[in-house]
């Protein structure tokens, strides 16, 4: 059982005690399992909060930039996925390294930066990175981040782990710094006073020169690059059109190395929804770019959470839970999407009413069939 569950249980417990209890079990045989090997939802039982306040959190600084992050220590709810907010400012350089127990997607909301990596089979890439691209390393892939250009660059990273951060980030420079120089001069092939002042301890962000620009057209034999791109331009995307308005959608179809992760850029208008629906497949992390929203969840079991959401927030909903979205201001909602599935998945209220006769809807509602003969015949997504 996972600790959000378990809390769920605890939380039941304490507001319904041996009454919760019983009514969760009764009519059950005797050593019978309430709905099987599954503990039920005890009555009484409330949904946790689904909004952190990331905006809220104090930064983290360094000479080259900062960072904050929301991660399961933080936002306990958030459980399959964390998330950071990292600015870097010209020639600050998140330093080379890797994440052991999660994927990294990662969007840019401002400015620009160079990436590097490395894969498995000792492929490397180099690109640079504008506002509105996506970039998606799979877990254990060696990387760094690094601002160019005249602005800060400012950028969210999603992993799929909510646990990612306290033990899962390995930077190179801790790792030089707790070898002794004897092992490092033989790793390296050089003497080990090279070694004398690497630091001693992480950097994690340091300060640089802006590097200049990558050449336009390599040398012949020049590149490393393997087979799938590390870069994704999802702003440059052609969004789909609702009539309360935009989605651009990058899965692994469109996005063939994110293998974990979908992502979303999604503009919703004043008055306007993102649609009542479920993920079959995928817990759902949301950060919100501007605008004011009303996050509704259904967690079964007549448990049931709205909360208002402003630019800065992260929101949370656990795989399977029915959510909207809706555009709680007079101005544009933006909203950035992250799934932990590469293959999006979803079922919307509208869709599944839809797919049954109106006899079996009439029984199922106890109103009259006639009250469907307006209904939408499929998926409305985000209607105005």
């Amino acid at each position: 059982m996972t600790e959000f569950s378990r809390r769920n249980l605890l939380g039941a417990a304490a507001a319904g005690g041996a009454v919760a209890v019983a009514a969760a079990t009764d009519g059950l045989a005797d050593g019978q399992p309430p709905f099987g090997p599954t503990p039920p939802v005890l009555a009484g039982a409330q949904l946790p909060s689904f909004r952190f306040q990331l905006g809220a959190v104090a930064q983290k600084r360094w000479d080259g930039g900062w960072a904050k992050e929301a991660t399961v220590a933080e936002f306990p709810v958030s459980e399959k996925l964390a998330g950071v907010l990292m600015s870097l400012a010209p020639g600050g350089l998140r330093e080379l390294h890797w994440h052991a127990n999660a994927a990294e997607w990662a969007y840019v909301l401002k400015g620009r930066c160079r990436v590097t990596t490395i894969d498995p089979k000792g492929h490397s890439q180099i690109a640079d990175f504008n506002a509105g691209d996506v970039w998606y390393f799979p877990r254990g892939f060696g990387h760094s981040i690094e601002g160019i250009g005249s602005e800060d660059c400012l950028f969210v990273l999603v992993f799929d782990n909510g646990y990612f951060s306290e033990f899962g980030t390995f930077s190179i420079s801790d790792w030089i710094g707790h070898t002794s120089p004897e092992v490092l001069a033989k790793t390296f092939g050089v003497p080990a006073p090279t070694f004398a002042n690497f630091p001693k301890s992480e950097v994690y962000i340091s300060k640089g020169p802006v590097p200049p620009p990558l050449p336009a057209d390599p040398t012949p034999g020049a590149l490393n690059n393997g087979a799938l791109t590390h870069r994704y331009q999802l702003l440059a995307q052609r969004p789909d059109v609702y009539p309360g308005g935009t989605n651009r959608l990058v899965s692994q179809r469109q996005f063939p190395i994110s293998a974990t992760m979908t992502g979303a850029l999604m503009r919703i208008k004043p008055g306007s929804l993102r649609e009542m629906h479920w993920h079959p497949n995928a817990d759902e992390w949301q950060y919100y770019i501007s605008g004011r929203a009303r996050l509704g969840v259904f967690g079964s079991h007549g448990r049931a959470r709205v909360e208002d959401m402003s630019a800065g927030d992260v929101g949370y909903v656990p795989q399977g839970y029915g959510h909207y979205i809706e555009n709680a201001g007079t101005d544009d909602l933006d909203l950035l999407i992250v799934l932990n599935n590469g293959e999006y998945q979803s079922i919307s209220l509208t869709a599944r009413v839809a797919a049954n006769p109106h006899l079996l809807l009439s029984t199922n509602f106890k109103v009259p069939e006639a009250t469907f003969a307006n209904f939408p015949k499929g998926e409305r997504f985000m209607p105005a």
